[in-house]
């Protein structure tokens, strides 16, 4: 089995991608098609040019390496719709199970603005991903269902998707992950701190100004793809 988790940013994605790489039987990859994305977009990312050496920019072969033979039976895919820009390969996720991580656009638009200054609505994703939801399909879960009970929220996951549930998913030790991308130093901080699932969330956050048309915006998209939850 290949999975292609698309997710949009300051989602549990990090989280998640630490979950399915507890078990021994997947293999995970994070990002593969961040440093096309920085490549061919010349967006001017935290790390930027670390990013470019150390990891594949050529679309192409990232598209490939997503379909290479793996050393487990399975292979667990972290991806951001908003890194597939025009003429990138999207064949290969016609032979994964596509499954679609949302989040509350006021969650994400709070978390995000504590790291980057005057977000923009291309960058939290949310239109990107019901695009890529309309041409893919597949399976949508809530971050927020996951972290208010992660066991029965992946039980679900996994019963959808024909996959065994393993309770290795619930926990995982402290520290970086080996396939950890370059920029973990800068984003992954709290997840390279815990050993599971952060506990359920509180109330939503108060947004403001820019902050608040954000989550305006997005509000559609998110309610789209929650509609199709599991």
């Amino acid at each position: 089995m290949r999975i292609a988790m698309w997710s949009g940013p300051r989602n549990l994605s990090t989280a998640m991608m630490y979950s399915f790489g507890a078990r021994p039987d997947f293999t995970v990859m994070d990002e593969p098609f961040y440093a096309p994305f920085l490549q061919a977009s010349g967006n001017d990312h935290p790390m930027r040019p670390e990013i470019l050496a150390q990891h594949e920019t050529d679309p192409q072969a990232v598209a490939v390496a997503c379909l290479a033979p793996q050393d487990t039976p399975h292979l667990y895919m972290k991806h951001m719709p908003h890194h597939m820009i025009d003429g990138f390969p999207m064949g290969w996720a016609e032979a994964c199970v596509n499954v679609h991580l949302i989040r509350h656009p006021a969650r994400v638009i709070a978390s995000y603005a504590a790291k980057w200054e005057d977000l923009t609505f291309d960058q939290i994703g949310f239109a990107q991903q019901t695009a890529l939801f309309d041409r893919v399909g597949g399976f949508v879960i809530d971050s927020f269902d996951i972290r208010e009970n992660p066991e029965k929220a992946l039980r679900s996951l996994c019963s959808a998707i024909d996959l065994p549930f393993d309770p290795a998913m619930l926990r995982w030790p402290a520290g970086p992950r080996i396939e950890d991308g370059v920029w973990a130093k800068h984003w992954y901080g709290a997840v390279h701190r815990s050993t599971g699932f952060a506990g359920a969330e509180g109330p939503l956050p108060a947004l403001d100004g820019a902050l608040a048309a954000l989550c305006e915006q997005a509000m559609p998209h998110y309610e789209k793809l929650a509609a199709h939850k599991l």
